[in-house]
């Protein structure tokens, strides 16, 4: 007994040690004041409809909303094409993983100047598509983690089955592989998607002006003049999180009920 309340103890306070900062902060999001300080003067929603209404903050989210969506996409499909070649037994399929799970690693500002050199030589810096890019390159690790773990728990003698009966190996995936590594799939999709929205280094590099996305907005205006715009843009990336974390909780737990035996 003893033993169990010591680990909910240590529990509950590594919880609150890491979720503080953020209890703390995130309700000057509300403040009608101008700065970031306590107490609050009185509850206000003018630095969210600051958001809505500012040329700058409403450009870099429609910006980053457009970014992250691009990015899930490519680096969903990259990312379940590379899980399935692994799942192969290729020849240095270790080596591979390895380079595949390189980004992760690679320092941000390295990994930055290697990509505007490269778009600068392709012809094509500072656009939309050099920032998808980009950002894909930093979420195919995510993905590729995510749903190699999912596919690692089929069972291959349902796809044998499947084929025994005569479906093809298009008609097999469609079918059977990737609705049964859906959850996985979605998983890597959703970190993908915050990735792209966290990222901000890459895109100093190689982001235009017309490129500017909500992490970079943020980045300059903590730089130039700190205002609780800020937090209320934070607030946004926690609930918007918090409701996807909650979406692929849903989705685990049905595919869950729904591979368990009757």
């Amino acid at each position: 007994m003893t033993i169990r309340l010591l680990k909910f103890l240590f529990g509950a306070a590594t919880v609150i040690f890491l979720l503080a900062p953020l209890l703390a902060i995130l309700p000057i999001a509300f403040t009608s004041s101008s700065f970031l300080a306590y107490p609050i003067p009185s509850f206000s929603d003018r630095w969210f409809a600051e958001l809505a209404t500012e040329d700058a903050w409403r450009r870099s989210i429609v910006n980053s909303l457009l970014i992250g969506a691009g990015t899930t996409l490519l680096s969903t499909v990259l990312g379940i094409l590379a899980a399935l070649a692994l799942r192969r037994r290729v020849v240095f399929a270790a080596a591979l993983r390895t380079i595949f799970l390189l980004p992760m690693v690679v320092p941000a500002v390295v990994l930055g100047v290697g990509l505007q050199i490269l778009f600068a030589g392709l012809g094509f810096p500072n656009t939309f598509a050099a920032v998808i890019v980009a950002h894909t390159v930093v979420a195919v690790p995510f993905v590729l983690v995510s749903i190699t773990a999912s596919l690692e728990g089929i069972d291959y003698r349902t796809e044998r089955a499947a084929a025994s009966l005569g479906a093809s190996p298009a008609k097999v995936f469609w079918k059977v592989t990737l609705p049964l590594a859906m959850p996985g799939v979605l998983s890597g999709a959703v970190l993908a998607f915050a990735t792209s929205l966290d990222e901000v280094v890459l895109t100093l590099f190689v982001a235009g002006p017309n490129q500017l996305t909500l992490a970079r907005q943020m980045f300059s205006s903590i730089r130039e003049n700190i205002s609780p715009a800020i937090v209320a843009a934070a607030f946004l990336f926690i609930v918007g999180t918090i409701f996807l974390g909650g979406l692929l909780a849903v989705v685990h737990r049905r595919a869950a009920r729904s591979a368990a035996p009757a």
